[in-house]
């Protein structure tokens, strides 16, 4: 088999990755503790330190989600702006009438949620 020279380096760094998870796992199993408990605090689900209180089916509010949804949305608005903000200079008066069309468009869906009443959370 005749590996070219430039894969060695990845080679070794995938083996010294999976020789870490083997000696992870061959760590907990040894130096773990070894008596089987099968009290019920033990198998009980675990929620940030809070006992568990009623029924997790308890439905959430669809505001909660919609906001989620419209987080990511502008979210992912600003992060198409960065190679804009770089690149400033070279797009040229193109780039300047694209940027505000992208721009428009997202406004108008802005204006349109809050008219809507999306991020009213007293409604």
């Amino acid at each position: 088999m005749n590996i070219p020279a430039d894969y060695i380096p990845i080679l070794i760094q995938v083996a010294v990755g999976f020789g870490f998870v083997l000696l992870c796992i061959a760590g907990t199993h040894f130096l773990g503790p070894k008596q089987k408990d099968s009290s019920f605090k033990k198998n009980e689900n675990f929620e940030c330190g809070i006992d568990v209180e009623g029924n997790a089916r308890t439905p959430f509010s669809v505001k909660y989600f919609l906001t989620a949804i419209l987080f990511v949305l502008f979210d992912v608005e600003i992060v198409f702006f960065y190679p804009y903000a770089v690149n400033l200079r070279e797009f040229g008066i193109e780039g300047f009438l694209a940027v505000l069309t992208f721009i428009s468009v997202f406004f108008i869906a802005f204006v349109y949620v809050w008219k809507r009443g999306a991020l009213d959370w007293d409604k």
